[in-house]
């Protein structure tokens, strides 16, 4: 019986091993079981790299996709095109756009849902730029691009001077002038670049003399006492031929009261009305028949000297011509055009001739009194209309001769 038993006893003690070894094996004991452990392997063993694995891409992942606007490289950027970086695929992480040599940044905000960037502050002229834009893609990945590019160079950054000069206060007859330091091309968007507007209501036209020369003008003269406001918005605007305008800039001019000489070169008289009426008349003598004044609508210019001194051979006479004068002295002159006529006083041996003959080569010769009170009471854009004289208007550009032609030739470019 008890040898019968034993067999029974030895399966058992098997089956008993045979568990512990299961156990022992399903246990977790084995050192990859635990991520602590694997770790601290690692960091003992020198041939294993102690940084996180990375995580890996997906099957569903897509490469973000990065344009930029100007393109790495470019030169002659205009400073007031938008700088923008615009991602395919992800968004923009961050982006910095700054001064190279500076460091100043440039600000910019993210648009449609953070996959572009767009600067909003204007660039300057002749600065190197760098713009370094990272970018993250639907897998959570990051990408840095680092970009530079350059702006417009002095040699074609394009200036304008405007007369009269913000703050002025001219007469009526004062055309707006522009005289830009580059040739203007693309003349269509420097037009509409200037907006100008008459407290009056009235409103004008441009014309071109050159490339470098623009006036404005409204079809009659402007209205006593009016404001006009000159707004220019020419930063960044393409002159044509690469040169691009600076600056952007609001000037207010005033327009005073109507001050208007008829000088009548048969009457030899000159009247001069304030708003319509008349409030001086004085006798004149004007150019003779060799050299008649210039007729029709002249502007009286800035230039006044209490004391001139002119001389013949500025205007082509020359010795043993009668009509040579050599050099004299004058009073009270004010300048009508840049070629030479003034109003001035008439020189001694002219005096006896007002309102007798016309004996000056040009000009218009007055008494003491009444080139005095033109000195003093009349100023830069006020009017002055030769009547009588026989000969032609003065050239648009030799002075303000712009009220000559007619508005709808003028408003023709």
């Amino acid at each position: 019986m008890l040898q019968a038993e034993q067999p029974k006893k030895s399966r058992l003690g098997l089956k008993i091993a045979v568990a512990v070894v299961v156990l022992a094996i399903c246990g977790g004991g084995v050192a990859v079981a635990h991520p602590w452990e694997s770790q601290h392997n690692a960091l003992s063993n020198p041939t294993v790299s102690a940084s996180p694995t990375p995580p890996q891409p997906t099957a569903a992942a897509i490469p973000a996709t990065l344009a930029l606007l100007p393109e790495t490289g470019a030169t002659f950027v205009n400073p007031a095109n938008e700088v923008t970086a615009q991602v395919e695929n992800g968004t923009v992480y961050n982006a910095v756009l700054k001064e190279s040599a500076t460091g100043e940044s440039v600000d910019g905000e993210l648009v449609v849902s953070g996959r572009k960037w767009v600067s909003r502050a204007p660039l300057k002229f002749a600065t190197d730029y760098t713009f370094d834009v990272t970018t993250e893609d639907t897998a959570g990945f990051r990408t840095t691009t680092v970009s530079t590019f350059s702006t417009v160079p002095p040699s074609n950054e394009a200036d304008l001077e405007m007369f009269p000069n913000a703050g002025s206060t001219v007469g009526v007859a004062q055309p707006l002038q522009f005289t830009f330091s580059e040739p203007v091309t693309n003349k269509e968007a420097v037009e509409k670049a200037i907006s100008i507007k008459a407290s009056s209501g009235q409103v004008g036209a441009f014309h071109w003399y050159s490339d470098t020369l623009l006036r404005y003008r409204a079809e009659d003269f402007w209205a006593a006492n009016t404001s006009i406001t000159v707004d220019m918005k020419l930063f960044g605007v393409d002159y044509g031929g690469g040169q691009i305008g600076n600056f952007n800039k609001t000037n207010v001019v005033q327009i005073g009261n109507k001050v208007e000489m008829v000088a009548d070169a048969v009457n030899l008289k000159a009247s001069i009305y304030i708003n319509g009426a008349l409030v001086k008349e004085y006798p004149v003598t004007m150019g003779d028949e060799r050299f008649p004044s210039a007729s029709g609508y002249l502007v009286l210019l800035s230039d006044k000297q209490r004391n001139a001194h002119f001389v013949a051979s500025t205007i082509g006479l020359k010795p043993g011509d009668p009509a040579n004068y050599g050099e004299v002295d004058v009073e009270y002159a004010t300048r009508l055009t840049p070629s030479g006529e003034f109003i001035h006083q008439a020189t001694d041996s002219a005096l006896p001739y007002l309102g007798q003959a016309n004996l000056s080569h040009g000009c218009i010769g007055m008494s003491a009194e009444g080139a005095s009170w033109v000195f003093t009471n009349m100023g830069t854009g006020d009017l002055v209309h030769v009547v009588g004289s026989p000969n032609e208007t003065i050239a648009p550009t030799d002075g303000f001769g712009d009220w000559n032609i007619p508005f709808a030739e003028y408003a023709h470019r």
